[in-house]
């Protein structure tokens, strides 16, 4: 028998996250998620009259095809999924599997191949013409990440992805609000003392229309506005292995010095393209179950208390010219258990140890979102 929450999940999914339509299409892209989620989307697609399609990816055999693989044979993967992709209205990701690991031996060339060509797809086509909203789906591993085990992980789990995402979008107005009124945000805690400029770019909420789990409000620094320096206090996969003690000086928008517990491989990175060392988006995060970090960007970016300040690409509702195959969520967490530290909005202090301390956004403390 199904356990009904995945039902409640898959609803949550087709029907507030897409926003399915009658006729509408679909797409399904599964990697590693049990069959019962994918049953339940189907099932939910059907009922809302539009018309699902399914793509199943195993991370072990994508190793095996990524380590090998050609740029053409990448272009021309890129192209056939982009031809699925623009022929869809939506797409829900389902993202699972054993080991985050999986793809850490993939040569960094090749990683880089990957991301010029089925990345840059999914930038392009997925992301700028579909309804879209990717999903991480508890795992043994994943549990074994947060330190819980697999049974509390689950509770946790869906106490997360099936909150009510309606309220928390409407007690993000607010936040936005704010933030499009704002010229200079100044971060400060350990480690951290960094200005930019936001000004007129906007701010988006992200209230379980993109992303399940999630909760965050985001905008871009202008991008030659950055000068300082930030200290993330959070471990970070990227392309196989977890970053730790990132520390990165800014000057005039650029981040020219860098350095982690692999400074050779982190420059790396940021040694991509042009706009890797420039910053494409600057984040509040709200999810009130969201608490420590289990190196999944999905729920990490999230967490209680947290921003996160991200070189690389720009999105293109939050645009500020920076372009790049790299998008890095890195973040740092400002509750006291993490060191605290504040968010000020020009003149105004607008967070203090993670909480929210003006009254019109005191409806996003973690109290008032559960």
């Amino acid at each position: 028998m199904r356990d009904p929450r995945i039902t409640q999940l898959a609803d949550g999914l087709i029907n507030y996250s897409v926003q399915l339509q009658q006729g509408e299409k679909v797409l399904i892209e599964n990697f590693g998620v049990e069959e019962s989620l994918v049953e339940a989307l189907v099932e939910k697609a059907y009922e809302a009259g539009g018309h699902p399609f399914v793509l199943l990816k195993e991370s072990r055999i994508l190793r095996k095809l990524y380590t090998g693989a050609s740029r053409e044979q990448l272009e021309l993967m890129a192209d056939i999924e982009r031809k699925q992709m623009q022929a869809m209205d939506a797409y829900i990701g389902l993202r699972a599997g054993d080991n985050i690991n999986e793809l850490s031996d993939v040569p960094s060339e090749q990683q880089k191949l990957v991301g010029a060509t089925l990345g840059k797809m999914h930038t392009e086509d997925r992301v700028k013409g579909t309804k879209w909203v990717v999903l991480r789906y508890p795992s043994p591993s994943m549990a074994q990440l947060a330190g819980k085990s697999t049974e509390a992980f689950e509770d946790f789990y869906f106490n997360v992805c099936t909150l009510d995402y309606g309220k928390m979008d409407r007690a993000m107005d607010a936040l936005v609000e704010l933030m499009n009124k704002t010229d200079c945000v100044t971060l400060i805690g350990p480690g951290t003392d960094l200005s930019f400029s936001i000004q007129d770019i906007p701010a988006i909420k992200c209230s379980g229309q993109m992303n399940i789990p999630d909760g965050e409000v985001f905008t871009a620094p202008v991008k030659d506005s950055v000068n300082g320096v930030i200290t993330y206090n959070t471990p970070s996969p990227y392309q196989g292995f977890t970053f730790e003690n990132v520390k990165l000086t800014f000057k005039d928008g650029k981040i020219v010095d860098a350095t982690a517990n692999n400074t050779e491989r982190i420059n790396e990175v940021f040694n991509t393209d042009e706009g890797a060392r420039y910053v494409g988006e600057f984040a509040i995060g709200v999810n009130p179950y969201i608490q420590h970090p289990m190196k999944d960007i999905l729920f990490d970016e999230k967490i209680d208390g947290s921003f996160h300040f991200t070189p690389g690409q720009a999105y293109d509702d939050a645009y500020n010219g920076n372009n790049s195959s790299v998008h890095w969520d890195l973040v740092n967490i400002q509750r006291p258990d993490y060191g605290g530290g504040e968010i000020w909005f020009d003149d105004q202090l607008i967070r203090k140890d993670g909480r929210f301390v003006i009254d019109a956004l005191l409806p996003l403390n973690p109290e008032n979102l559960k």
